[in-house]
């Protein structure tokens, strides 16, 4: 039998996006399938007990049940890291790998990486998110060396009701932000339907937009020593391959 790649990714209880998708992305890639965890998340706001939803046991508890199908990464497919600080996410990798021995990365890692990989200094946000979190993403880019020139949000506190916006609406976010000629956009939540429109608004603007959900299996490709350009018609991340397949 072939060799298998399987990509385990950790879900939030509440989203319908991110599977389809993430199965779509890799459904023309030879022997990678994609395997799903979920764990409790239901609001994203700056309360505290929104916040507590993103503590590690849950998510490690998901990790240990994703081990036992013997995938090859394990990738956060979530963007709590824009607003807690992307510090939190290089944490969560190495508690992962440490429960499981299995490598790990994220949606918002896997953006900052893409941004690094391609030069981009200057980007546009477009989230569905409330106005107290679109401002900390803002700001912990801007920590990171990343200046946000133009950004647009649906105030919406979520997460189940993200994915009822559609691609059209999305769009529409995106070609407003695209005015302001970023160097890159990101399309910034895993349960909002930018993956599939990315690369024809890639095309029609001219820029490049790097969605959450197909950042983490862009990623996680790599991770595991898959060529990410076996993927097409989803975006020019897909393309990005600076690095050697199944490094980290």
């Amino acid at each position: 039998m072939p060799n298998r790649i399987k990509l385990g990714i950790l879900t939030p209880s509440s989203n319908t996006v991110l599977e389809p998708l993430t199965s779509a992305i890799v459904e023309g890639v030879p022997n990678v399938s994609a395997h799903f965890a979920r764990f409790p998340v239901t609001e994203i706001s700056l309360t505290k007990a929104a916040l507590g939803q993103f503590d590690f046991e849950p998510m490690l508890q998901a990790s240990r049940l994703l081990a036992d199908a013997r995938v090859n990464v394990i990738g956060w497919s979530g963007t709590s890291s824009g607003w807690l600080g992307l510090e939190e996410d290089n944490r969560l990798c190495a508690a992962i790998t440490a429960e499981t021995g299995i490598p790990a990365t994220t949606s918002v890692l896997a953006v900052e990486e893409l941004f690094q990989l391609n030069g981009v200094k200057k980007f546009s946000l477009v989230t569905p998110y409330l106005d107290e979190i679109q401002e900390k993403i803002i700001e912990k880019f801007a920590e990171r060396g990343f200046d946000c020139v133009s950004e647009r949000h649906l105030r919406d506190k979520g997460n189940y009701s993200y994915s009822e916006y559609s691609e059209d609406t999305i769009a529409g976010l995106v070609r407003e932000v695209a005015r302001d000629r970023p160097q890159a956009i990101t399309i910034f939540c895993t349960n909002f339907r930018g993956a599939r429109i990315a690369e024809a608004l890639e095309k029609e603007t001219g820029i490049a937009v790097y969605d959450t959900t197909s950042a983490v299996v862009w990623k996680s490709l790599l991770m595991a020593g898959v060529d990410p350009r076996q993927v097409t018609g989803w975006g020019s991340a897909f393309r990005t391959v600076s690095e050697p397949a199944g490094s980290r």
